[in-house]
């Protein structure tokens, strides 16, 4: 990633970051992603805790997802994997956090997976 792609990406996240706060009742999903995997989160921004996660390295994922190569089948795949998780822990709602991310791709996929799986983002 070049200088100027990193710091546009870190103004985009500041901006984001300043907008959404998480609570127990609607927490922050933020998205990770790295060049190989994608990463997860349901956080509660007020009391500072992870309240769930999923990821492609996670066992629950690899059980399910045999066989795929995609990145965005993947990343759909997360997200309704997110979504059971939330739905298993009482979430209906949460805070879409991209992370400074384009909204297309990974992100847009995995979004609409949680969406799918029954998650209100």
């Amino acid at each position: 990633m070049s200088k100027q792609t990193y710091i546009a990406k870190q103004k985009r996240h500041w901006i984001i970051r300043k907008k959404i706060v998480g609570t127990i009742d609607k927490p922050r999903m933020s998205v990770f992603c790295s060049l190989g995997h994608i990463y997860v989160q349901l956080i509660d921004d007020i009391n500072g805790n992870s309240l769930a996660h999923c990821s492609t390295l996670s066992r629950r994922y690899r059980e399910t997802a045999k066989g795929m190569r995609n990145n965005k089948e993947s990343a759909k795949k997360i997200g309704q994997l997110i979504a059971q998780i939330a739905q298993e822990k009482g979430i209906k709602k949460a805070a879409f956090d991209r992370s400074g991310y384009k909204y297309h791709g990974k992100v847009r996929a995995l979004a609409e997976g949680a969406r799918e799986g029954g998650l209100s983002v």
